[in-house]
């Protein structure tokens, strides 16, 4: 069975990866919980990414998105990929 990678948006700043893999256990078996945090200051940004099997993905994405967690209204939804074209200032993306 394969997996899905699911985009968990509008998180408390105060929530664990033990609070989010609690929430989202509930609707099947999870496999990776990884919240982002900001580089420089370590500061969590509110969103993170849930892998699951993909029926337990589809069944906590209908289940969660729009739902309340922690006071906030969670954005739950299936993770695109980053695109690896570019974008932003960094100092080696220069294309000529």
């Amino acid at each position: 069975m394969s997996n899905k990678r699911l985009y968990v948006g509008n998180l408390p700043f105060d929530a664990t990866i033990e609070d989010v893999r609690a929430a989202f256990e509930a609707h099947g078996t999870v496999h990776d919980v990884s919240l982002v945090t900001d580089r420089e200051t370590g500061r969590p940004r509110g969103f993170g990414f849930v892998e699951m099997d993909a029926q337990a993905a589809n069944a906590a994405i209908e289940a969660l998105n729009n739902k309340d967690f922690g006071g906030r209204d969670l954005t739950v939804n299936e993770a695109r990929e980053r695109n690896s074209g570019g974008g932003g200032g960094g100092r080696n993306n220069r294309n000529w």
